[in-house]
């Protein structure tokens, strides 16, 4: 049983760790945390895409069924929290922040190092399919949802993403199986493997310059996040009858803690922007605590 422990602790320690080395680093030292971003948003992660679905061995057919579980863990999770909202009376405001903290999960920063820790390569394919679903479904309904509009503008926006592009070349020299010359392919991995270190810092950084200030709504908020995502997509995964390692990673893809992404769409379509981003803190810091429970529960250990 102790084994067992330490095997699961060991997937989630080394993505603290570096969590923790960012944010003594934000503590001590002053960075342009937008340009780090945008680092990570137009050449990092589209490298990472670029390489994954370069080398991937995911058929398509799996490839859809994780995208069409995402669509459905997505709706119920955007519908759960909508309705506990109304019955609490909550303010409008209110109810689409916890739509928002609910519905997305921190399925790049957080998700895929630790689905590579847990899973390895073939939990990464699988949780990067998952990363993509989830920007395709998201930012092509997410605004609609809350501020109203077109759904024709959310997939033009989609569409303006590099993360989009990344994937759209990966898969289009997969399938032809061009080789890359001049030895591009080590270039490209060397830029993927900057992603995760980058990105976990990133998110150190980003909490150390905001204060910690759990409320009943904020613990509440990120409880429901991290354990409604967490058995909303148990249950979508066995209705869809999805094997072990694509129901591992929809499982843990989905228990990740709020998306910073849900703060940033909340700011820009309507809801309270200052509740979000405690509850995308608070989550995170409770997420050292239940992912390892999640990962013992779906027996995610490498």
């Amino acid at each position: 049983m102790i084994e067992i422990f330490f095997s699961v602790v060991s997937a989630v320690f080394p993505v603290g760790c570096i969590v923790l080395i960012g944010f003594i680093f934000g503590k001590n030292f002053s960075i342009d945390e937008r340009t780090l971003s945008q680092l990570a948003l137009y050449v990092l992660f589209p490298a990472l895409l670029i390489d994954i679905m370069y080398h991937t061995t995911i058929s398509i057919e799996e490839a859809i069924r994780i995208f069409i579980a995402f669509g459905l863990t997505y709706i119920l999770l955007c519908l759960i929290p909508w309705i506990i909202g109304k019955r609490l009376g909550f303010s409008e405001s209110m109810q689409k922040s916890l739509l928002a903290t609910t519905a997305l999960p921190n399925s790049g920063n957080m998700g895929l190092p630790i689905t590579l820790f847990a899973l390895g390569e073939a939990g990464l394919e699988r949780a990067i399919i998952y990363l993509i679903s989830w920007n395709l479904i998201v930012f092509s309904t997410m605004p609609a949802i809350l501020k109203g509009g077109e759904f024709r503008s959310g997939i033009i926006f989609t569409f303006k993403l590099p993360i989009i592009w990344g994937m759209i070349l990966g898969v289009i020299l997969n399938f032809f199986n061009i080789e890359l010359p001049l030895k591009l392919d080590d270039g490209l991995r060397l830029l993927r493997e900057a992603t995760i270190p980058i990105s976990l810092l990133l998110m150190g950084i980003q909490i150390s310059k905001n204060r910690f200030q759990p409320g009943t709504y904020e613990l509440g908020a990120s409880l429901m996040r991290l354990l409604g995502g967490t058995f909303v997509a148990y249950f979508v995964g066995k209705i869809m009858s999805l094997e072990m390692l694509d129901l591992q990673v929809l499982v843990l893809q989905s228990s990740m803690p709020s998306a910073l992404a849900s703060f940033l769409i909340v700011n820009d379509f309507g809801g309270d922007g200052t509740r979000t981003s405690r509850v995308v803190i608070i989550s995170t810091l409770l997420s050292f605590l239940t992912l390892p429970i999640v990962l013992w529960g779906i027996g995610a250990t490498s």
